[in-house]
């Protein structure tokens, strides 16, 4: 791996652009002060594999509602009749996710690692941070994958068009409204809904924001915020949670959709995505795929692998076991009970320390941006960001 040492951007100037989460609970900085050096043939490969990785999910997800396979993938029941409702018309459009992956440097293969469909983090840090990070080095600023800002006020669009072009956006927009959430007191959760509220606003959607608890629900008449009715609903709120946390809401979301009273994003059906048992699923329809690793719902013969919740988040209840089962190290959480997947175990691209580099790419309606986080090998929320730019 190459790199390239840089001058970090201050806390007081990433404050000022809404960056407030920069310094970890330990005093560390977030975002770490060097960049990854990759090539242009690296980038395409990322974003071949992405874009033939997300044909291969909409696969898996159909085989999963035409067999009824939704408890395999552990899809809460209150849940199933709203995901196949919002997977059958195309006006549930899927805005963005993030797809983890390890290799893609050095020659080293591409494997999927897991799609983070529903409400990925690393959006800000990603669209916005790599950005000034080149800026203020004075460097050239284009020289990354990096349009994911452009990708999401695109993809905003397309809820109108519902097509690749969104040129006719202006002849068929009818001033429908978007309402953005997030839960209150997480002000990372804030600003990243936020910053995709101003993607929407620039594509040309009138938009507000409102937390979650200030959110009224109606079976009948859809989605308001102060009495004013929205056509769309932004959550940046986990449909797992909404599930298992707030059953009373998912029946009613699922009213609401129902009715034709609202359209929820990400829509429910990023929820199998979103689970790491359609990884199973993608191993059984695509067996020895050069993007997949192997993955079952028990420890793999013979081979060392990676245990993972299916419904997890930032390495909790990760476990790495050897060839025979045996522990070599985990991650405590709060997901201990949830079933779990077993993942053929493999190597990131490592620096000369020893720390893994994991890359996201961002997914919106096509591969649209790169980003790093490093760590060990179970990253967790100490896992720090890194930028990238093109040699």
């Amino acid at each position: 791996m190459k790199f390239k040492k840089i001058q970090p951007l201050t806390n007081e100037f990433m404050e000022q652009i809404g960056f407030e989460w920069h310094t970890d609970a330990d005093g560390t900085a977030y975002v770490a002060d060097e960049i990854v050096a990759v090539t242009s043939d690296e980038c395409e490969a990322y974003y071949e594999a992405v874009n033939e990785l997300y044909d291969m999910y909409v696969a898996a997800a159909q085989h999963i509602i035409d067999n009824n396979l939704f408890h395999e993938v552990g899809i809460p029941f209150n849940l199933v009749e709203l995901i196949k409702d919002s997977w059958q018309s195309d006006v549930h459009w899927h805005l963005y996710g993030r797809f983890d992956l390890a290799g893609g440097l050095d020659g080293k293969p591409i494997k999927l690692i897991e799609f983070n469909a529903d409400t990925p983090t690393a959006v800000f840090e990603t669209a916005i941070i790599q950005w000034e990070m080149l800026k203020f080095n004075k460097m050239d600023e284009n020289s990354q994958f990096n349009d994911l800002y452009a990708g999401l006020v695109e993809n905003f669009k397309r809820l109108v068009t519902l097509d690749e072009s969104t040129d006719d956006f202006a002849k068929y927009y009818e001033g429908w409204r978007i309402l953005f959430s997030s839960v209150a007191g997480s002000i990372e959760d804030e600003k990243t809904t936020k910053l995709l509220m101003a993607a929407a606003n620039e594509a040309g959607f009138g938009c507000d924001f409102a937390y979650a608890d200030e959110v009224v629900f109606s079976d009948e008449d859809g989605i308001f915020k102060d009495n004013e009715n929205y056509e769309y609903w932004f959550k940046l709120i986990p449909w797992e949670d909404i599930a298992v946390k707030e059953g009373e809401l998912a029946l009613i979301l699922k009213n609401i959709v129902q009715n034709h009273k609202a359209i929820i994003l990400n829509p429910a059906y990023t929820l199998l995505f979103q689970s790491k048992g359609i990884l199973k699923i993608l191993w059984d329809l695509y067996p020895n795929h050069p993007l997949l690793l192997e993955t079952k719902d028990e420890p793999l013969a013979g081979k060392k692998c990676v245990k993972k919740p299916i419904f997890g988040r930032e390495g909790a209840n990760v476990a790495i076991l050897d060839e025979s089962g045996k522990i070599l190290s985990q991650n405590d959480g709060e997901y201990e009970q949830n079933r779990a997947i077993y993942q053929e175990f493999y190597e990131f691209n490592k620096d000369e320390k020893g720390e893994c580099y994991q890359a996201g790419v961002f997914f919106a309606f096509e591969g649209c941006a790169l980003g790093y986080r490093k760590g060990g090998e179970i990253l967790n929320n100490t896992s720090k960001f890194v930028g990238h730019y093109i040699e």
